[in-house]
């Protein structure tokens, strides 16, 4: 799933911090590094960072956009402890458990904890946080025995009006994406209220080789899916961007820049996979070129961002 190849790639959206907090995420996890960093000048929210990296080994954006929108527990970060990741060392399962608290211990500073560090029926080590920067991770303890998943997930949490709609939500993307299909499926019982019985408790779900986590809650929550987290969907050429637009695009007004809104309100960005190249290797009129272009379209026009790349 490393560097360019991820086809879809989680996106953070921060008013300031977006350097700083991707330096703080990088010393947490292992097999992370910065990618790239680049400035978008004269945007609607000013110059904007833009910061590529990965998470043990899981391509991440971040960018630096303005104060227009906060990020929400109902999408977190599954990150999976696995011993079998640690199998160097005399004790795997102590030696994952010692990483998971380090990691925790450093989420919590100036954070809030949302579920403490504890044991649990499904893992003997859990816990899930929000960070100083108010992202949401939840930090496992995972049986190797079990099927293997990736180290991290993004986790999908269905409340209030989105409750009980995990299951469609799973289905629908698996039909919308290719390379798909559904790992587990647990569903709650008549004895655990206030969640309903047949709802789902928990499923993961692998999307163009990019595992996710969903689940619904009937608990009180504040909260639902914004734009502070997306999903960016890289594609190779402008049919496979018309087909995720045309799939995907069930709000009309939040097109914007290559930006999506779909009927269960989580936001993605379908780009050309070449605008990250054209970002990133352009120079600095090319860049402004670009950018001028995708800023007046709704969905991405491939062509025209090529002529306007090559104008310089």
């Amino acid at each position: 799933m490393a560097g360019s190849a991820q086809k879809i790639v989680p996106h953070l959206w921060f008013d300031t911090q977006a350097r700083e907090a991707v330096a703080f995420y990088i010393s947490l996890f292992p097999d992370s590094r910065l990618i790239h960093t680049r400035t978008l000048h004269d945007t609607p929210s000013g110059d904007c960072d833009v910061v590529s990296f990965e998470l043990w080994g899981q391509r991440f954006q971040a960018i630096n956009a303005g104060p227009l929108f906060t990020f929400s527990p109902a999408i977190s970060f599954m990150v999976n402890f696995d011993p079998l990741n640690f199998g160097d060392a005399p004790s795997p399962e102590q030696a994952a458990k010692q990483s998971l608290e380090a990691a925790w211990n450093k989420l919590c500073e100036g954070g809030t904890v949302l579920m403490p560090l504890d044991e649990y029926p499904f893992s003997r080590c859990y816990g899930w946080v929000q960070d100083r920067y108010g992202l949401s991770w939840q930090l496992i303890l995972i049986d190797p025995k079990g099927e293997p998943r990736p180290p991290i997930l993004p986790s999908l949490l269905f409340v209030s009006d989105n409750h009980g709609n995990a299951e469609d939500a799973s289905s629908f993307y698996l039909d919308v994406f290719r390379n798909s299909h559904r790992g587990r499926l647990v569903r709650y019982g008549a004895d655990q209220a206030p969640d309903v019985e047949g709802t789902v408790m928990f499923t993961d779900f692998m999307l163009e080789d990019c595992w996710f986590t969903a689940m619904d809650s009937a608990h009180p929550h504040g909260f639902a899916f914004n734009e502070a987290v997306s999903f960016m969907v890289n594609c190779e050429d402008q049919e496979e961007i018309d087909d995720y637009w045309a799939k995907l695009s069930a709000v009309p007004e939040a097109e914007q820049c290559g930006w999506l809104k779909d009927q269960y309100g989580l936001s993605w960005q379908i780009i050309p996979a070449r605008l990250d190249d054209m970002l990133r290797n352009g120079t600095e009129e090319q860049v402004a070129n670009v950018t001028r272009a995708f800023l007046q379209m709704k969905k991405f026009d491939l062509a025209a961002l090529e002529k306007a790349y090559q104008a310089s």
